[in-house]
């Protein structure tokens, strides 16, 4: 018996602007743009931490340099960049223990770490504005 072997039409090129993206792959990209973005940030949050703890003098020089709009705006983008990196993480080693693996859990548990992070930043950027 003679196997029909059917020949998918593969792209000759990846243009990720044309093709659709599942939601868990946008929440690894997301995962990965985060680490990479608390990444390059690092350095500014030490200056902010050494800054805050420094003297008096310091705290209130960093009170008045993160009273700043567009520097809370800043960190309210990098800690999304945490919730979204941690909430991600977990999902991560939890599809490391084989938990989840399926396509429906997959899908649901990608739409609850882009929820929880947003809805975390939400409350979390509320106090810090």
């Amino acid at each position: 018996m003679t196997e029909i072997s059917i020949k998918k039409e593969r792209p000759k090129h990846l243009d990720l602007r044309v093709i659709k993206q599942p939601l868990p792959a946008i929440a690894s990209i997301l995962h990965r743009v985060s680490g990479a973005g608390l990444f390059l940030m690092l350095p500014f949050l030490i200056y902010l931490l050494d800054l805050s703890l420094d003297s008096s003098l310091g705290f209130a020089m960093f009170k008045a340099f993160a009273s700043h709009p567009l520097v809370k705006l800043l960190l309210i983008g990098l800690l999304w960049a945490f919730l979204h990196h941690f909430c991600m993480g977990i999902r991560i080693l939890l599809l490391d223990l084989d938990m989840g693996t399926d396509l429906k859990p997959a899908r649901a548990s990608a739409k609850a770490v882009l929820a929880i992070s947003l809805a975390l930043t939400v409350i979390l950027g509320v106090k810090l504005w």
